[in-house]
């Protein structure tokens, strides 16, 4: 691990407390929930870098949006990128066909009945999103809010090729209506969608932040930046190491057209790039979180939970912790 990185001594122990439910107030020798001295709320923003949570690090929870919201705030996260089914099914989009469950991390194969079922939902979900009015969107930004939670980014599967305009548009006007300046999506492959997706957007003037994995290079993302402004980089700065690359020169770079970056912790190419717990990879987290509290840059910093979470604990717990790796990683 590189000598920049906090220890792993210090996170394991910073883990033992937040997996208690406690954090160590400044000035203070007693533990306390973290989210006390916010009278409840959670708080994630530390030293002027937004830490938030992308709500798929949670998917082996329940996944209602006062679920999620109750995760954010055991977690004490208080700025989330929001997956598609916990803001539709919150505004009343029609129930999708029980799927198997993920295993191992890994996407299950589904049948050909479930693929049949699967395509007859995608359709009542077009015209779902054909006519939803957007009041119910502002009543669960109202809600998350409220509770001291802000939501950055939405993500649904309404960004497609095989998605309709009016879909697409939808997720533009969702994602405003969530307080969000940006709906992400996995990169497509054929620039016609991009300039489709950014015409749109601008329309909106909403960003779409395209997310990659291994795929990702420096110059990956330029065609799709050239094509629109409100074209932008939902960079993975973990999956970019496991890649080969290393992440610092892009975001300084690229930092005006990141709109938000995911972080985790996995093994560069050269050592099989697995996802590990923070602290144990080769992902210089520590570093790119010091670069934009010395920069100024004012995207969230996104931790998406990918590691195996180890016996006794669960993904909120585990969230926590990256949370608390966060905060002593910004000095706060």
């Amino acid at each position: 691990m590189a000598e920049h990185e906090i220890s792993r001594r210090q996170f394991l122990s910073a883990s033992a407390l937040v997996t208690a439910g406690v954090s160590l107030l400044p000035g203070t020798g007693f533990g306390f929930p973290a989210y006390i001295k916010n009278l409840g709320k959670p708080n994630s923003l530390f030293n002027g870098v937004q830490v938030g949570a992308i709500t798929y690090s949670w998917r082996s929870m329940p996944g209602t949006a006062e679920d999620i919201l109750k995760y954010c705030v055991e977690a004490n996260v208080s700025a989330i990128e929001l997956m598609g089914p916990t803001g539709e099914l919150f505004a009343g989009a029609p129930e999708g066909p029980k799927m198997p469950p993920w295993t191992g991390g890994k996407r299950p194969e589904l049948t050909e009945d479930q693929k049949a079922a699967q395509a007859e939902h995608l359709v009542k979900m077009a015209e779902w999103r054909a006519k939803v009015p957007m009041d119910k969107f502002v009543q669960l930004r109202k809600m998350y809010n409220d509770a001291g939670v802000s939501i950055y980014a939405f993500k649904p599967s309404a960004l497609g090729e095989k998605n309709t305009d009016q879909e697409v548009d939808y997720a533009f006007r969702a994602a405003k209506a969530l307080g969000a300046n940006q709906a992400t999506i996995e990169q497509p492959n054929d620039p016609a969608q991009t300039k489709r997706l950014g015409d749109i957007a601008a329309k909106n003037k909403v960003y779409v932040g395209y997310h990659g994995h291994t795929q990702q290079t420096p110059t990956w993302w330029d065609t799709a930046l050239s094509q629109s402004k409100y074209n932008a980089l939902n960079f993975d700065m973990g999956h970019y190491v496991a890649a080969g690359f290393d992440p610092i020169p892009l975001i300084e770079t690229k930092h005006d057209h990141i709109v938000s970056m995911h972080v985790k912790d996995r093994k560069n190419k050269e050592n099989g790039g697995a996802n590990v717990v923070w602290g144990q990879g080769d992902t210089p987290i520590t570093a790119a979180l010091e670069l934009m509290r010395a920069r100024k840059y004012k995207f969230p910093a996104t931790i998406e939970l990918e590691y195996e979470i180890p016996a006794g604990s669960d993904a909120v717990k585990e969230t926590a912790k990256c949370v608390e790796y966060a905060r002593k990683a910004l000095g706060a």
